[in-house]
């Protein structure tokens, strides 16, 4: 029994520590959500990791050194900052139109995602359960954009895409960065975010793009536009919550078996619901409750299969 207290004490502080950063997490969304109807969202992402680089290079420097981040693989690492910024603000584009619950429990098709990606570009083997796990994932997922009702939202896409760019990011980190610290990884992540953001806004700004119909486009190509102390405040938040949030994650599975830990990924399911409910008045709809439901079934099945 008190051989194996201290396996049991760290995969019970890792399962502690990824709930605390996926909580920390999923206040980031409900902060853009709030910020997505007056300000564009690269400004968000630029002034995001204006703030977390300085935290991620001093986390670089506390546990490898800043010479760590001279690495042969920084193109790989610059490539992989570019799928991740594309994931990211596809996520945030779906914000302006669809509730916060929607737009995160589609995003959570990301498992789904990585077990087709995994069985491409890695060669892994995927059993008939994980194959059914991907389809009762997708059956939930018709059921939350109920096509053919005249209630889809264009916009649901958006997060679905974001999914599939998100798992593409983990299957080449799984690939070709193994060897990579974490913190590098989220410090090239993070300057990624803040240049090419930067530059995609000056892009819209020169070819004189400045709005657009449809509420998920205005929130990519409005034209930056001086914060008010509050929403500059929040914009700066969000990097502190994006290094805080990483770093309780990067803890947490460092210290438990990670096929343990990442089902805990879907308590932000738990979250979300409810900071739509109090800052935006949002309730879920039934289809919603009942597509969730099943595509985190489907994506710890998916996991635990894939695990087997």
């Amino acid at each position: 029994m008190n051989q194996s207290s201290p396996g049991m004490n760290r995969n019970l502080i890792g399962v502690v520590s990824l709930c605390a950063g996926v909580l920390v997490f999923s206040t980031q969304d409900a902060i853009l959500k709030g910020l997505s109807g007056s300000h564009a969202v690269t400004l968000a992402i630029v002034l995001r990791s204006i703030v977390g680089l300085p935290i991620l290079f001093a986390m670089v420097w506390a546990e490898k050194g800043p010479g760590a981040l001279r690495t042969r693989n920084w193109k790989l690492l610059v490539a992989r900052g570019l799928i991740l910024l594309t994931s990211y603000t596809t996520y945030y584009m779906a914000f302006p139109v669809l509730p916060l619950a929607e737009a995160v429990a589609l995003f959570f098709t990301s498992p789904i995602f990585v077990t087709i990606l995994a069985a491409i570009f890695l060669r892994e083997k995927v059993t008939l359960k994980a194959w059914a796990a991907v389809i009762a994932g997708f059956i939930g997922v018709l059921i939350i954009l109920r096509p053919g009702t005249g209630l889809f939202e264009p916009a649901a896409l958006l997060s679905l895409f974001s999914a599939a760019a998100y798992a593409l990011s983990m299957v080449l980190a799984r690939r070709y960065s193994a060897d990579e610290p974490t913190t590098v990884m989220a410090f090239y992540v993070n300057a990624v975010y803040m240049v090419a953001a930067a530059g995609v806004a000056l892009l819209f700004h020169l070819l004189g793009i400045a709005q657009a119909a449809h509420p998920s486009l205005e929130f990519l190509v409005r034209p930056w536009a001086v914060p008010d102390p509050r929403d500059l405040f929040l914009m700066g938040l969000c990097g502190l919550i994006a290094a805080l949030g990483m770093t309780l994650l990067t803890h947490a599975y460092r210290l438990a078996r990670a096929n343990l830990v990442t089902v805990f990924e879907y308590t932000g399911m738990l979250w979300v619901p409810l900071w739509g409910f109090l800052f935006f008045a949002e309730v879920p709809k039934w289809t919603t409750v009942v597509g969730t439901v099943i595509i985190i079934a489907a994506g710890i099945f998916a996991v635990r299969s894939s695990k087997a």
